[in-house]
């Protein structure tokens, strides 16, 4: 392809996205509801969906954000902070959280939680949050979704190799674990096995390898071991670590979700 072939394809590619752009806003300019996607959200009972104004208080919901917070009407968590829709300290928790993103501290792209709601047991979910911005890029709230971690796709035809990886931790979680060894038992590359971990599981070999220690933990933490203990037996050799792991993951404390769960 010649230079002047290729300069014209490049300024008809800046012609039409400036066209699809110019399209997008005033398609934008005429929705009477901004929030029009509020009532496709209600109809995903495995998504969680919110907006919250710059002091992080819900301006949004979706109708399975209401159902887990044990509430009957939307309006009953409209206007509020996590950390007055839920129980102590994972609502400061929650909100610290979104006052990071408010504050412009980047967003949060499908960070591994597992939550605890009123109505229902222990769930894992990839949580994303993203800044809302003004016309002058002023951050004047946020939007977030929490998604349930969705079934293995067994039909992958890398289902058979990348599960002997998951059989590994599994079986080794208490023992450290390393992405080329997990990648030798795939009998795959490094780039191979992340790469089909996120397709079969929707998670990476980290995420799972955390997932993993810290359901041990918590069936663990319904007894009478020690958090050292447990964090020995869950592949930490450092109880801090442990601790900071399970807080960023949980939202609280291995001894806070002990007394929690036990409270119950």
């Amino acid at each position: 392809m010649g230079a002047a072939a290729a300069g014209g394809e490049a300024q008809g590619a800046e012609v039409a996205g400036a066209a699809a752009d110019g399209g997008r806003a005033a398609l934008g300019a005429r929705i009477a509801d901004v929030f029009f996607s509020e009532p496709l959200f209600d109809a995903l009972p495995d998504v969680v969906f919110f907006v919250k104004d710059v002091e992080g208080r819900y301006v949004v919901v979706n109708q399975t954000l209401v159902q887990r917070c044990g509430v009957k009407h939307k309006a009953a968590l409209i206007g509020r902070t996590p950390a007055e829709v839920f129980a102590h300290p994972f609502g400061q928790t929650y909100l610290a959280q979104d006052m990071a993103v408010l504050a412009g501290g980047g967003q949060i792209e499908d960070q591994l939680e597992l939550h605890l709601y009123p109505t229902r047991d222990p769930g894992w979910c990839l949580t994303r949050k993203t800044a809302l911005r003004d016309g002058d890029g002023a951050i004047i709230g946020l939007t977030g979704v929490s998604r349930d971690l969705a079934m293995a796709d067994q039909k992958n035809p890398a289902y058979g190799k990348v599960a002997e990886a998951v059989r590994m931790i599994h079986e080794h979680y208490d023992q450290p674990l390393h992405l080329p060894a997990l990648a030798r038992t795939a009998h795959m590359s490094v780039a191979q096995i992340e790469r089909y971990f996120l397709r079969i599981f929707h998670l990476t070999p980290r995420q799972m390898i955390i997932k993993t220690r810290l359901d041990a933990a918590s069936r663990l933490l319904a007894g009478a071991d020690s958090v050292a203990d447990i964090a020995q037996a869950c592949g930490y050799g450092d109880h801090s670590a442990f601790t900071r792991q399970f807080k960023a993951t949980v939202g609280v404390t291995p001894s806070q979700y002990r007394h929690l769960r036990r409270g119950s």
